[in-house]
């Protein structure tokens, strides 16, 4: 242990942490905060205000547990995550172990879910329950089911009792005949409940019962569930957090620890004009501290990870090993199966590859393979790693990859220290029957030579992601104010991090995005529409790498309809489109328009006439059928299909006019002269079709409904010219009349909203007081939703509670407007 001298106040170290950035440049609240974040599979986020109320998870909300002590004078704080032991099972999901039960699908009597009622007629069975396609142990195809499972307990004394249930659809849970848990919803994997104290004591030593009834309401169905115990740990106290603050690639936290003060700060560099950077799965933890008084400290912060993170349900078996490197040690760890790209679906984690905890070869840093066991045993009583564990195979709720750390003082009298986490998935995505890898493989050998250039180039990594970070916000409140900026702030991460960079077979940009708590899709291109204004920004070789699969699936035998496809699969697997319905208009026009974007951020159409075959078929199917589109999907039927919709006629349009101002940019004027005079001419017709008395219709001859007219965006942006400035007003003025006080409902069928859309809805308005207007409420929702899970595109406008979706990169729409403001400027 080192004993480090430190003489700084309280109140001196928390104006030096905010002396860091300008106080207005910060983020301080959100519906989660990202940690650690690069892609679909490597995404880890803290789902509480608090770093040290919960554990972290992946954006999924499946627990991927960083465990952060410090040790100073003797005693042990926890800053980060809730130190527990591991779970102990009393009766175990079918995950972990098969297990018998009872059941019935025709209506059982009142008490059924009581501990003496007589199951004896009732057919036996083992669990999960489910319908066909979802693999069950037991086939479930009826609408309803009751179950009945027996666990022993054989020691009452239980602080903290949890039920784990994956249920689709409706749900109700029983123990002993009390209820535990009941809700109108579906899970695509298990989730925690804790169960109160009430319940603890309804149990009894030898036999217990737990009982579920379960409801499909329509189309997939599944029932299983589980019960465990976990102990807390003693003799550790919460650190108290005094400040939070987030960037655009950096989160961090001010922590009181007794005599000292603790910052600890998450860098994921994910910097979009520089690829290679933008590619390396490596983030970095930075810790310092300094001392509130004069005295003499000894401090040690333990930073622990665990294997799950390797891992798809927590469960696997996995291996670990240690080594050195040049100038580095190195902890590894992964599953020992190693299914590469063998899953594909939504709630999925990555069970392939590796993940990595490096520390410099130092005398202040120790790194072992341990366990929750071992760091009781050791470090809660000399602040050690002295056991390490004692195999290098193991499931992974037992395995923990960990750095111990000694902090000297240095001359101005504060300590840092420096930790890497990364992540090496092997392969990342199968395109067309072809596994490719990842961006950063095209310049480096193996992950070891990454981690090592990684660490040498950390102090300008820091520098340059600072010096972005406050050009970003400064940028986005020139375009919007600040309230805009924070909005900004809060989705630049999560939009990069939900796509991976891929290297194609020649060199080519691929970035595939996930549907993220949508359907998993790979490459939707109704996803990549709202999420292209961040790329339009900062980079638009991105917003290439998202439209290059598509041009590649439809200029091949593989796709031969006259309409771009949704999709190209499910995530990881881009071998085709699963989406099992088209959207037409919707992603002829997406694809057309984005196209376009392109074209007017660099300035030449080269792009487009790489495709220009391609972009003019998809055109000639919007004059033909977009003006006046029929029945069918668009990305905005949640509330079911409908024909004549005003605002897919719009991206019809709008989309017809950015093919003419293309071919006006390669040369071709009589081409563009012709599908101009198409677009104005709809236009006019347009505004006759949807028209109302004060606002323009849902559909067209729906009187009394309305929509957001979104896409009417590229009309301005663009500069086509096509709708005058009174219709956007007229839109506005009206939509301003309809908010609640978490936004604009997306039309007049439901309450709930896109959040992505409003700021695009937004970005129409002909003063900044009106912008305002529209995007404050969405900061309400952003900073106030009871829905605590990596920002949600879709909620509900009255109550701010998430609908759908998490972690999506839609988000990246948000700098629509900051993408109106750099055109401008240009100018």
């Amino acid at each position: 242990m080192l004993t480090v001298r430190f003489h700084r106040t309280t109140l001196f170290i928390f104006f030096f942490f905010i002396s860091l950035f300008n106080v207005s440049a910060q983020v301080t609240k959100m519906p989660a905060y990202p940690l650690i974040t690069h892609d679909p599979y490597f995404s880890i986020w803290s789902f509480t205000d608090k770093l040290n109320e919960s554990n972290t998870k992946h954006w999924t909300g499946k627990e991927q547990s960083l465990l952060g002590l410090i040790r100073v004078d003797g005693k042990v704080y926890n800053f980060m995550g809730v130190p527990a032991y591991p779970l102990q099972w009393l009766a175990p999901t079918s995950e972990l172990q098969a297990h018998a039960s009872k059941y019935t699908t025709i209506t059982p009597a009142a008490n059924w879910m009581n501990e003496d009622f007589n199951d004896a007629a009732w057919a036996s069975a083992t669990l999960p329950f489910g319908t066909k396609e979802s693999n069950p142990s037991t086939e479930w195809n009826t609408k309803e089911i009751w179950v009945r499972r027996t666990f022993d307990v054989f020691d009452t004394t239980i602080r903290q009792l949890l039920l784990y249930l994956r249920n689709d659809d409706d749900a109700e849970v029983y123990i002993n005949g009390e209820k535990v848990y009941e809700c109108t919803c579906y899970t695509g994997n298990y989730q925690e409940h804790e169960l109160p104290a009430t319940i603890i004591q309804k149990l009894q030593r030898g036999k217990n019962v737990l009982a579920m009834h379960c409801t499909n309401t329509g189309g997939n169905a599944w029932l299983d569930a589980g019960i465990a115990t976990r102990q807390s740990i003693k003799n550790i106290e919460p650190a108290i957090q005094n400040a939070l603050y987030v960037t655009a690639t950096q989160t961090k936290y001010l922590f009181s620890c007794g005599s000292v003060n603790l910052e600890v700060d998450f860098l994921s560099p994910l910097i979009a004009a520089d690829l290679d950077l933008l590619s390396r799965p490596v983030s970095y933890i930075t810790f310092t501290v300094t001392a509130k008084d004069s005295g003499i400290h000894q401090v040690n912060v333990l930073l622990s990870e665990n294997a799950g993170v390797a891992g798809n349900t927590g469960n696997e078996l996995m291996n670990a090993t240690s080594y050195q490197t040049k100038t580095l040690n190195i902890l590894k760890c992964g599953t020992e199966s190693q299914p590469v790209l063998q899953k594909k679906g939504d709630d999925l984690r990555i069970d392939w590859g590796y993940t990595y905890m490096t520390a410099p070869q130092q005398k202040q840093y120790d790194v072992k393979l341990t366990s929750v066991q071992n760091i009781i045993k050791d470090y809660l009583t000399n602040g050690l790693l002295t056991s390490p564990y004692i195999s290098q195979t193991a499931h992974d709720v037992n395995l923990l990859l960990a750095a111990n750390i000694s902090l000297f003082t240095g001359s101005d009298n504060t300590n840092h220290a420096t930790l890497m986490l990364g992540y090496d998935d092997v392969y990342s995505i199968e395109y067309f029957n072809e596994k490719l890898q990842a961006w950063w493989k095209k310049n480096f050998q193996s992950m070891n030579e990454l981690l090592e250039t990684s660490f040498q180039q950390y102090q300008d990594i820091h520098t340059t992601c600072d010096a972005f970070d406050k050009q970003l916000y400064d940028d986005a409140n020139a375009a919007g104010g600040e309230t805009y900026a924070k909005l900004c702030v809060m989705a630049y991460r999560q939009s990069l991090a939900a796509h991976k960079l891929v290297r194609g077979a020649h060199d080519e940009i691929l970035f595939p995005q996930k549907e993220n708590f949508s359907n998993g899709s790979i490459w939707t291109v109704d996803v990549t529409y709202p999420s292209s204004p961040l790329s339009l920004v900062y980079n638009p070789d991105l917003l290439k790498g998202m439209l290059n699969g598509i041009f590649d699936y439809s200029e091949s035998s593989k796709w031969t309809k006259a309409f771009p496809a949704h999709d190209l699969g499910t995530y990881p697997l881009a071998n085709g489109q699963t989406y099992p319905e088209d959207m037409p208009v919707e992603e002829a026009g997406n694809m057309i328009i984005s196209t376009a974007a392109i074209a007017k951020a660099e300035g030449n159409a080269n792009y487009a006439n790489q495709h220009w075959k391609t972009l003019t078929q998809w055109v000639e199917f919007l004059v033909k059928d977009g003006l006046d589109p029929a029945n069918q999907l668009c990305t905005d039927d949640f509330a079911g299909h409908f024909a004549r919709n005003a605002n897919l006629s719009v991206k019809a349009i709008v989309g017809i006019d950015a093919y003419s101002m293309m071919a006006n940019m390669i040369g071709d004027k009589s081409t563009a002269k012709y599908y101009d005079s198409i677009a104005h001419n709809y236009a006019q017709q347009w505004q006759q079709l949807a028209a109302d008395s004060d606002h323009y219709d849902l559909a067209f001859d729906a009187k009394n409904t309305w929509s957001q007219k979104y896409n009417l965006v590229w009309d301005k942006l663009l500069g086509l010219k096509l709708f005058p400035q009174a219709v956007y007003d007229k839109e506005i003025n009206y939509y301003l009349t309809h908010q609640n006080k978490f936004g604009l409902p997306l039309d007049n069928r439901k309450t709930y909203t896109k959040s992505d859309w409003i700021l695009w809805t937004s970005t129409l308005a002909s003063t900044q007081n009106i912008f305002e207007s529209l995007i404050d409420p969405v900061y309400v929702y952003a900073t106030q939703t009871p829905t605590r899970v990596p920002l949600s595109d879709w909620h509900e406008t009255t109550d701010g509670s998430q609908v759908g979706f998490q972690a999506r990169s839609v988000v990246g729409g948000y700098f629509i407007k900051m993408l109106e403001w750099k055109w401008k400027e240009k100018k």
